[in-house]
């Protein structure tokens, strides 16, 4: 029991306490909360004393910035102000200047209106003497001004003609001795300075066999070998009579050279069937191939050029094995180009360009037996593709007068051209077949109904025909043209290919009785 009450008892007095630490807290606290309402109200307090401060300060600032602001404007303005004020008084200087030089001009046009009229014064008066002297001059003469004036301009105009033929005449004749005279001397010296031999080539290849045993061997068992022999290269072989020979023929001389070299191979080798002879073609065209590059070269570099296409180089060098009249190409072409050089530095011209042109020249040839056309136009057009100089083009077209020659380098290579193979023995030629063609040639042209007069002309390579205009009309031209080169294809044999060229021209005539 006394434990008990002694519990109650302990336990109130714990209540006692706790309600009375409450109220001491909660007594803290409001003191607490009252000291912070007045910080919070100092600080605000401050805060709009600090806030009114800066805010007048500001005031300040923006009042010193106008101000400031308002004196700069003042001053820009101030500054305009005197320059509107400079720039108007040199415009009223300008203006009274102005003022001074219209006076002053006024003043001179008056001064020369006042001498216009004198000298217009003066005029009438001169006028008014020369009409009295001519009247005077009529009467002493006979004869009105315009008479006089043509009396005396045809006198002059007499004496002038006179005397400008004369003139003329004198200058012609003495230009053409001196003009003769020098182009005797160049060319003369040229050819003296350039010495090239000459050898007649054919159109036939001979092979000597070490007996006539090899010519059955050649031909083969049923003629298989001269078959294969002959599809292979393209080159006919006779076998005649002659003994220990073969001949070649082709008008292709690379295809004849191919097929020489293969033979002259086989006879070597002993060995002739169709396998073999094929090996030896190949290896007869590689051979060829590397000869025509090296004589290429070698054309190129005698001549003193450089810079070739490697495509004209090879045309160059299959000239090698081309021949005109007997002529070897190759070495023709390499003469006018000399000779062009050497004529070239006697009158001052480009030696290398002339050299260049003369080598150039006939390149054509290397082609006509594989494409239409003659050598000329197949030289102007591979020398275009190969972009070869305009002059030395104009000189391939110009040599053979299809084109008049507008340059001296063109001049130059048609006379080197002619030298070269006017030389003696430079080219041979079977003069009764060759007129015969020719005679043949203008045969069948004359056959023809409307023609008048054909001319074989440029060694048989180009036929001029004159038609006659009230039969053959323009549109007919076309189809007579066509039918004279068939009937040449049918009727002739000849290398390369003939220009038929028809000429039709209208003439009025008519007599004054």
């Amino acid at each position: 029991m006394p434990y008990v009450i002694a519990s109650i008892v302990g336990l109130i007095c714990l209540a006692i306490g706790f309600f009375a630490g409450g109220a001491y807290r909660r007594k803290k606290a409001e003191a607490a909360i009252g000291s912070a309402e007045d910080e919070a109200r100092r600080i605000l307090s401050e805060a709009m004393k600090g806030a009114e401060s800066r805010k007048k300060e500001s005031l300040m600032e923006a009042k010193e910035e106008i101000h400031q602001m308002r004196a700069e404007a003042d001053k820009d303005l101030r500054e305009r102000r005197s320059e509107i004020q400079r720039q108007e008084r040199r415009i009223q200087q300008k203006e009274e200047s102005l003022d001074r030089k219209m006076d002053n001009l006024e003043a001179k046009s008056e001064k020369l209106n006042k001498r216009s009229r004198e000298i217009e014064e003066k005029l009438e008066e001169t006028e008014q003497i020369k009409k009295s002297q001519f009247e005077m001059l009529e009467r002493i003469s006979g004869l009105t001004a315009d008479q006089a004036k043509e009396y005396l301009l045809s006198q002059l105009e007499d004496d002038l003609t006179h005397d400008k033929a004369v003139k003329i005449l004198e200058f012609e004749q003495q230009f053409k001795e001196d003009t003769n005279k020098k182009a005797r001397e160049m060319i003369s010296l040229a050819i003296q300075r350039c010495a090239a031999d000459h050898s007649s080539e054919a159109t036939v290849s001979v092979v000597v066999l070490p007996s006539d045993e090899m010519k059955g061997r050649i031909i083969g068992r049923e003629g298989r070998n001269i078959r294969a022999l002959e599809t292979a290269t393209g080159v006919d072989l006779i076998i005649d009579d002659t003994p220990e020979a073969i001949t070649l023929s082709s008008f292709d001389p690379i295809r004849r050279e191919v097929a020489r070299i293969a033979l002259e191979k086989l006879i070597l080798d002993g060995r002739i069937h169709p396998a073999r002879i094929e090996e030896m073609v190949r290896k007869a065209q590689s051979e060829v191939d590397r000869t025509i590059k090296q004589e290429g070269e070698r054309a190129m570099l005698d001549a003193g050029l450089h810079n070739l296409h490697p495509e004209l180089v090879k045309l160059l060098g299959r000239l090698h094995y081309r021949t005109s009249y007997g002529q070897n190409v190759l070495n023709h072409s390499m003469e006018v180009a000399y000779l062009s050089g050497l004529m070239a530095s006697e009158l001052g011209e480009d030696v290398t360009l002339a050299r260049r042109a003369g080598l150039l020249h006939d390149i054509g040839k290397a082609l006509d037996h594989e494409h239409e056309g003659s050598h000329i136009q197949l030289g102007v057009e591979v020398a275009k593709k190969y972009k070869e100089n305009e002059a030395v083009v104009h000189a391939i077209h110009a040599h053979h007068g299809d084109v008049e020659a507008k340059t001296v380098i063109a001049c130059l290579v048609q006379a080197a051209d002619a030298i070269s193979a006017a030389r003696p023995g430079a080219r041979r030629e079977n003069i009764e077949n060759y007129i015969k063609r020719l005679e043949k040639l203008e045969e069948i042209a004359n056959s023809f109904e409307g023609v008048e007069r054909s001319y074989a002309i440029q060694a048989g390579r180009e036929i001029r025909i004159i038609v006659k205009p009230e039969v053959v009309s323009d549109d007919q031209m076309v189809v007579v043209a066509r039918d004279i080169a068939k009937r040449i294809e049918s009727d002739l044999e000849y290398p390369g290919q003939i220009k038929v060229h028809l000429i039709r021209e209208n003439r009025a005539i008519d007599y004054a009785k």
